[in-house]
C-alpha cells in the first residue's frame, strides 16, 4: 500500500471550517494566566501529597513581582513621555536644525509642536520634524 503525501496548506490566513481566522495564541503571561494555572494546580494536586507550601509562597511572589515589572514598565513609559513632551514644548521659539529619515535636512525657528503621535512633532518653517530628528537647538536670532 502506498502513502501520499499530504498537500503544503498555507499558514498565513489559517481558517477553520467556518470561514473564520483562528485565534493567535498569547505569546505573554499576565497575572490572569498565572493565577489559573496556580489554582489548576491546586484543584489538581494529590490530596496525598500536597503542594509544598514553600513552593506556593514562592509562586505567590512571583506573581506579585510579575505585576510590580508591569507596573514599573508602564511607570516608565509615561515618564518618558512626559519627558519627551516638556521637551518638545522648550524648543518653540528657538531655532532647531533637523536631519529627517528620507535624509532631508534644514533648520529654522520652531512655531508650534504637536502631541498627536507616539513622538511630539515640532513646526519649523512648515515643515513637521518628529522630536528624535532635531539635532540642534540654539536661541533664536533676533530679527532686525
Amino acid at each position: 500500500m502506498t502513502i501520499q503525501p499530504i498537500a503544503s496548506i498555507p499558514q498565513s490566513g489559517v481558517t477553520g471550517t467556518t470561514g473564520t481566522a483562528a485565534r493567535q495564541p498569547a505569546q505573554t503571561m499576565d497575572s490572569n494566566v498565572f493565577m489559573s494555572l496556580l489554582v489548576t494546580q491546586l484543584k489538581y494536586q494529590d490530596p496525598g501529597a500536597p503542594m509544598d507550601t514553600n513552593q506556593m509562597m514562592s509562586q505567590s511572589v512571583q506573581l506579585s513581582m510579575m505585576e510590580k515589572m508591569t507596573e514599573l514598565s508602564t511607570n516608565a513609559k509615561e515618564s518618558f513621555s512626559l519627558q519627551m513632551r516638556t521637551a518638545a514644548a522648550q524648543v518653540i521659539g528657538r531655532t532647531v536644525s533637523y536631519a529627517l529619515a528620507d535624509g532631508t535636512k534644514g533648520s529654522g525657528v520652531a512655531n508650534s509642536v504637536s502631541f498627536s503621535g507616539s513622538v511630539p512633532t515640532v513646526a519649523v518653517g512648515g515643515v513637521d520634524v518628529p522630536l528624535d530628528s532635531i539635532s540642534s537647538i540654539s536661541a533664536a536670532t533676533p530679527v532686525a
